[in-house]
Protein backbone atom coordinates (compact mmCIF):
# COMPACT_ATOMS: atom_id res chain seq x y z
CA UNK A 1 0.00 0.00 0.00
CA UNK A 2 2.89 2.33 0.70
CA UNK A 3 5.04 1.52 -2.28
CA UNK A 4 3.86 1.51 -5.84
CA UNK A 5 3.47 -2.04 -7.12
CA UNK A 6 5.55 -2.85 -10.19
CA UNK A 7 3.51 -3.52 -13.28
CA UNK A 8 4.28 -6.51 -15.45
CA UNK A 9 4.84 -5.26 -18.96
CA UNK A 10 5.85 -8.57 -20.49
CA UNK A 11 8.89 -9.37 -22.51
CA UNK A 12 10.31 -6.64 -24.67
CA UNK A 13 11.96 -7.33 -27.97
CA UNK A 14 15.06 -5.49 -29.07
CA UNK A 15 15.64 -5.38 -32.79
CA UNK A 16 18.72 -4.28 -34.67
CA UNK A 17 18.39 -3.13 -38.26
CA UNK A 18 21.66 -3.24 -40.15
CA UNK A 19 21.56 -1.98 -43.69
CA UNK A 20 22.81 -4.29 -46.41
CA UNK A 21 23.02 -1.56 -49.01
CA UNK A 22 26.30 -1.43 -50.83
CA UNK A 23 28.22 1.84 -50.37
CA UNK A 24 28.06 4.29 -53.21
CA UNK A 25 31.76 3.86 -54.03
CA UNK A 26 31.42 0.11 -54.43
CA UNK A 27 28.14 0.42 -56.30
CA UNK A 28 29.68 2.83 -58.81
CA UNK A 29 32.44 0.32 -59.52
CA UNK A 30 29.91 -2.45 -60.13
CA UNK A 31 27.84 -0.20 -62.40
CA UNK A 32 30.94 0.62 -64.42
CA UNK A 33 31.57 -3.06 -64.94
CA UNK A 34 27.97 -3.61 -66.08
CA UNK A 35 28.21 -0.70 -68.54
CA UNK A 36 31.31 -2.26 -70.05
CA UNK A 37 29.30 -5.38 -70.77
CA UNK A 38 30.82 -7.46 -68.01
CA UNK A 39 28.69 -9.69 -65.87
CA UNK A 40 29.26 -9.52 -62.22
CA UNK A 41 30.51 -12.92 -61.16
CA UNK A 42 29.24 -14.52 -57.94
CA UNK A 43 32.71 -14.26 -56.45
CA UNK A 44 32.81 -10.53 -57.21
CA UNK A 45 29.51 -10.06 -55.41
CA UNK A 46 30.94 -11.92 -52.42
CA UNK A 47 34.05 -9.74 -52.48
CA UNK A 48 31.94 -6.58 -52.58
CA UNK A 49 29.85 -7.72 -49.60
CA UNK A 50 32.98 -8.74 -47.72
CA UNK A 51 34.48 -5.31 -48.32
CA UNK A 52 31.23 -3.75 -47.08
CA UNK A 53 31.36 -5.69 -43.83
CA UNK A 54 35.01 -4.67 -43.39
CA UNK A 55 33.91 -1.05 -43.83
CA UNK A 56 31.19 -1.48 -41.19
CA UNK A 57 33.65 -3.12 -38.78
CA UNK A 58 36.25 -0.36 -39.24
CA UNK A 59 33.59 2.32 -38.65
CA UNK A 60 32.40 0.57 -35.48
CA UNK A 61 35.97 0.32 -34.15
CA UNK A 62 36.53 4.03 -34.82
CA UNK A 63 33.39 4.93 -32.87
CA UNK A 64 34.37 2.69 -29.96
CA UNK A 65 37.86 4.17 -29.78
CA UNK A 66 36.51 7.71 -29.62
CA UNK A 67 33.98 6.81 -26.94
CA UNK A 68 30.96 7.81 -29.04
CA UNK A 69 27.71 6.56 -27.63
CA UNK A 70 29.24 5.29 -24.39
CA UNK A 71 27.59 6.10 -21.13
CA UNK A 72 30.72 5.43 -19.06
CA UNK A 73 33.82 5.95 -21.25
CA UNK A 74 36.99 4.26 -20.04
CA UNK A 75 39.02 6.80 -18.01
CA UNK A 76 42.37 7.74 -19.44
CA UNK A 77 45.57 7.93 -17.44
CA UNK A 78 45.24 11.73 -17.27
CA UNK A 79 41.76 11.43 -15.74
CA UNK A 80 43.07 9.07 -13.07
CA UNK A 81 45.87 11.48 -12.19
CA UNK A 82 43.39 14.34 -11.87
CA UNK A 83 41.10 12.38 -9.57
CA UNK A 84 43.94 11.45 -7.23
CA UNK A 85 44.72 13.83 -4.44
CA UNK A 86 47.44 16.27 -5.37
CA UNK A 87 50.64 16.10 -3.38
CA UNK A 88 50.75 19.84 -2.62
CA UNK A 89 53.20 20.28 -5.50
CA UNK A 90 56.11 19.06 -3.38
CA UNK A 91 59.45 19.06 -5.24
CA UNK A 92 60.78 15.65 -6.20
CA UNK A 93 63.79 15.92 -3.88
CA UNK A 94 61.46 15.47 -0.89
CA UNK A 95 59.28 12.56 0.12
CA UNK A 96 55.77 12.37 -1.28
CA UNK A 97 52.58 12.02 0.74
CA UNK A 98 52.00 8.61 -0.81
CA UNK A 99 55.36 7.29 0.38
CA UNK A 100 54.76 8.70 3.85
CA UNK A 101 51.43 6.93 4.14
CA UNK A 102 52.80 3.72 2.64
CA UNK A 103 55.62 3.38 5.19
CA UNK A 104 53.77 4.72 8.23
CA UNK A 105 52.41 2.51 10.98
CA UNK A 106 48.72 2.46 11.68
CA UNK A 107 47.38 3.25 15.16
CA UNK A 108 46.86 -0.45 15.82
CA UNK A 109 50.44 -1.20 14.84
CA UNK A 110 51.78 1.64 16.99
CA UNK A 111 50.18 0.11 20.06
CA UNK A 112 52.45 -2.91 19.66
CA UNK A 113 55.59 -0.78 20.13
CA UNK A 114 56.69 0.27 23.59
CA UNK A 115 58.00 3.62 22.28
CA UNK A 116 54.41 4.69 21.59
CA UNK A 117 53.17 3.75 25.05
CA UNK A 118 51.54 6.74 26.74
CA UNK A 119 52.22 8.81 23.62
CA UNK A 120 51.24 12.47 23.86
CA UNK A 121 51.79 14.95 21.00
CA UNK A 122 52.47 17.83 23.41
CA UNK A 123 51.61 21.50 23.15
CA UNK A 124 51.59 22.83 19.56
CA UNK A 125 54.50 25.04 18.57
CA UNK A 126 56.75 25.50 15.55
CA UNK A 127 59.39 23.05 16.75
CA UNK A 128 59.06 19.26 16.75
CA UNK A 129 60.94 16.56 18.61
CA UNK A 130 61.77 13.23 16.95
CA UNK A 131 63.05 10.16 18.76
CA UNK A 132 63.63 6.42 18.20
CA UNK A 133 65.85 7.18 15.22
CA UNK A 134 68.11 4.47 13.83
CA UNK A 135 71.85 4.97 14.07
CA UNK A 136 72.11 5.18 10.26
CA UNK A 137 69.91 8.27 10.12
CA UNK A 138 71.61 11.42 8.91
CA UNK A 139 70.47 15.01 8.60
CA UNK A 140 69.84 14.57 4.88
CA UNK A 141 67.32 11.82 5.69
CA UNK A 142 65.38 14.13 7.99
CA UNK A 143 65.58 16.92 5.44
CA UNK A 144 64.17 14.54 2.81
CA UNK A 145 61.14 13.95 5.05
CA UNK A 146 60.51 17.27 6.74
CA UNK A 147 61.68 19.46 3.88
CA UNK A 148 58.32 18.90 2.21
CA UNK A 149 56.77 21.29 4.77
CA UNK A 150 59.05 24.14 3.76
CA UNK A 151 58.59 26.62 0.94
CA UNK A 152 62.18 26.92 -0.22
CA UNK A 153 61.29 29.83 -2.47
CA UNK A 154 60.73 31.83 0.70
CA UNK A 155 63.95 33.05 2.29
CA UNK A 156 62.21 33.40 5.66
CA UNK A 157 61.09 29.76 5.70
CA UNK A 158 64.49 28.55 4.51
CA UNK A 159 66.16 30.35 7.40
CA UNK A 160 63.66 29.02 9.95
CA UNK A 161 64.11 25.42 8.82
CA UNK A 162 66.57 23.89 11.25
CA UNK A 163 67.61 20.29 11.96
CA UNK A 164 69.53 19.28 15.08
CA UNK A 165 70.36 15.58 15.01
CA UNK A 166 71.94 14.13 18.14
CA UNK A 167 74.52 11.42 17.39
CA UNK A 168 76.33 11.10 20.69
CA UNK A 169 75.61 10.89 24.39
CA UNK A 170 72.27 10.37 26.05
CA UNK A 171 70.43 12.26 23.30
CA UNK A 172 71.65 9.89 20.61
CA UNK A 173 68.88 8.88 18.20
CA UNK A 174 66.89 12.06 18.79
CA UNK A 175 66.44 15.25 16.79
CA UNK A 176 64.87 18.69 16.99
CA UNK A 177 63.43 20.23 13.85
CA UNK A 178 62.43 23.85 13.53
CA UNK A 179 59.61 24.67 11.09
CA UNK A 180 58.19 28.04 9.93
CA UNK A 181 54.97 27.93 11.98
CA UNK A 182 52.70 25.78 14.13
CA UNK A 183 50.56 24.79 11.15
CA UNK A 184 53.52 23.26 9.33
CA UNK A 185 54.69 21.56 12.53
CA UNK A 186 51.23 20.10 13.19
CA UNK A 187 51.03 18.76 9.65
CA UNK A 188 54.51 17.24 9.93
CA UNK A 189 53.61 15.57 13.23
CA UNK A 190 50.38 14.12 11.83
CA UNK A 191 51.94 12.74 8.66
CA UNK A 192 55.39 11.65 9.87
CA UNK A 193 54.61 10.15 13.27
CA UNK A 194 55.09 6.39 12.98
CA UNK A 195 57.00 6.59 9.71
CA UNK A 196 59.43 3.67 9.49
CA UNK A 197 62.92 4.95 8.73
CA UNK A 198 65.66 2.32 8.51
CA UNK A 199 63.30 -0.29 9.99
CA UNK A 200 62.53 1.86 13.06
CA UNK A 201 59.33 3.90 13.48
CA UNK A 202 59.88 7.56 14.28
CA UNK A 203 58.12 9.04 17.27
CA UNK A 204 57.22 12.65 16.48
CA UNK A 205 56.02 15.12 19.13
CA UNK A 206 55.92 18.83 19.67
CA UNK A 207 59.12 19.96 21.34
CA UNK A 208 58.82 21.33 24.83
CA UNK A 209 59.27 25.07 24.78
CA UNK A 210 62.11 26.29 26.96
CA UNK A 211 60.71 28.20 29.90
CA UNK A 212 62.78 31.04 31.32
CA UNK A 213 64.08 30.38 34.82
CA UNK A 214 62.37 32.26 37.58
CA UNK A 215 64.44 34.99 39.20
CA UNK A 216 65.45 34.06 42.76
CA UNK A 217 64.75 37.55 44.05
CA UNK A 218 61.31 37.51 42.40
CA UNK A 219 60.55 34.22 44.12
CA UNK A 220 61.47 35.63 47.49
CA UNK A 221 59.22 38.63 46.92
CA UNK A 222 56.24 36.37 46.21
CA UNK A 223 56.92 34.49 49.44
Amino acid sequence: DVFEQPQHVGHKKIEFHITTDIPAVLQINSEKEEKNGKRVHTSNVFNIKFMWFQYLYATTEEINNTGFGRIFPAPSSNDKMETEEEDDEIPSEFISRRDLEKNRLSREEMEKFSVFKNYEPGDPNCRIYVKNLAKQVQEKDLKFIFGRYIDFQSEVERNMFDIRLMKEGRMKGQAFIGLPNEKAAAKALKEANGYVLFEKPMVVQFARSARPKQDANEGKRKK
